[in-house]
């Protein structure tokens, strides 16, 4: 019956969208029009949600070909509104091909998606120009009906822009981005399944979360570190005993040094950082890495907060927290863990999200001198990036795989000095280094 009522409730609100926007692109023939243009997008939409709901398979997400009608459906009322405004085809195209392109993460995708979209609004606004010249140039209606035509070609020329990226992305980008891994399970080795139970994460997540889950919350523990021991991650292709004893110390006893860290930004991510930082990070308390000096002269704050279970033993939950010096405003909420699996050890931090979890599960591997490499970048199953839904009544939790994310992190001497090297890129292309300075504490 769940099942049944999820369908139930998909195929109305595909129906709902579908009528927006059929009304949307026929509403400017007037309100007959519109309302035949409603029934019979809700219904078109409504039944291609239909087919592709029966045709899912367990592990699978909706199928391409009607995620790609949907996007559309949803960006013609949008569009609609835009040209009601005053605003032309040139610049609905361009916002809703960069607004389509910024949601493909992909590089690629965010370059392209603009420039189709513009492409798309010109083409669109070349053809009412020659209709205008065709007609003498006069206008051809009340000031209504003209407000009603642009309310319908913006509809359609979003509706199209976004349906164009997306059929020319699945063209030209034929690799995942995203993958079902697992739906409605109650356990991956490889997730941290811990959430935010608000929208914001802040600083005073584990003292929230112990409230939730019980055990001795202790915040900024000393001597303790983010993972129990390095032990722990010993495999095949990772020895322990080689690692520099400065390096296994800042691992095991994380709590005794002081971090400074220096952000090097590739040139062409600052500006889509800039609106992340300011729209999504900063409001979320999460993820909120510096990005200038000036940031930088604020200084960091390091610590780890514990959860120990009731009657005491190691703890169970080691979020550790770094904030800026002057105003403790977060910079990253992670939870450590450790696990083994098939004889190997991972490391999967777990970044708290509401409702979610965001986990970055790394293998390890020897550097060369007694440092440590832990890289998602890996032949092995369970390394990767995961995003993961946490159901607040079951517990089941929903993971996607976000493909073409990585990360390496190098902690190594160099100089007498403990350093550490935090590499990220997606699909490839470099975007930030973060460079650590560890100081031990007097």
């Amino acid at each position: 019956m769940a099942n049944d009522n999820d369908l139930m409730t998909s195929v109305v609100l595909a129906g709902l969208v579908g009528g927006l926007a059929g009304a949307a692109l026929t509403g400017r023939r007037g309100r007959r029009a519109a309302l035949a243009g409603a029934v019979a997008g809700a219904v078109g939409v409504g039944a291609g949600e239909a087919v592709a709901r029966s045709r899912q398979k367990p592990g699978e997400i909706p199928a391409l070909w009607q995620r790609i009608v949907m996007s559309g459906a949803m960006s013609a009322p949008i569009g609609w509104a835009a040209g009601r405004a005053g605003a032309g085809p040139l610049p609905v195209g361009t916002a809703a091909g960069t607004v389509a392109g910024a949601m493909g993460v992909r590089p690629q995708k965010v370059a392209l998606g603009p420039v189709l979209g513009a492409a798309v609004g010109a083409a669109a606004r070349s053809r009412g120009a020659r209709r205008l010249r065709r007609s003498g140039g006069a206008a051809t209606g009340t000031t209504g009906t003209t407000r009603a035509a642009r309310a319908a070609t913006g509809a359609a020329v979003a509706a199209t822009a976004v349906v164009g990226f997306r059929v020319v992305s699945a063209l030209v980008f034929r690799d995942a981005q995203v993958s079902l891994v697992a739906e409605k399970v109650e356990h991956l080795p490889f997730v941290v399944p811990l959430e935010a139970r608000s929208r914001y994460v802040g600083t005073g997540y584990v003292r929230d979360l112990a409230k939730v889950i019980g055990g001795a919350y202790t915040p900024d523990t000393p001597d303790i570190g983010i993972v129990a021991s390095l032990d722990e991650l010993a495999g095949p292709g990772f020895d322990p005993a080689t690692v520099d004893p400065r390096v296994r110390e800042f691992y095991e006893r994380t709590s005794r040094y002081t971090l400074d860290i220096e952000p090097e930004w590739r040139l062409w991510v600052r500006p889509g950082y800039l609106l992340y930082r300011t729209f999504l990070a900063r409001p979320l308390g999460q993820a909120n890495v510096p990005m200038n000096q000036r940031d930088v002269q604020r200084g960091m704050r390091s610590r780890i907060d514990t959860i120990v279970p009731d009657g005491g033993g190691v703890a169970s939950v080691r979020g550790w927290i770094r904030s800026f010096a002057d105003t403790d405003e977060p910079i990253y909420v992670g939870i450590y863990t450790t696990y083994r699996h098939e004889g190997r050890g991972y490391v999967s931090v777990g970044f708290p999200l509401p409702q979610a979890s965001f986990t970055a599960t790394l293998e390890p591997r020897p550097r060369d001198g007694g440092g440590l490499v832990l890289t998602s970048a890996s032949d092995l199953d369970h390394p990767g990036h995961y995003l993961t839904y946490i159901d607040p009544d079951t517990r089941e939790l929903t993971t996607l795989a976000v493909h073409g994310f990585a990360e390496r992190l190098d902690v190594y001497v160099q100089d007498g000095e403990l350093r550490a090297e935090h590499a990220f890129s997606v699909f490839g292309l470099p975007f930030l280094v973060l460079h650590y300075r560890m100081t031990r504490k007097p």
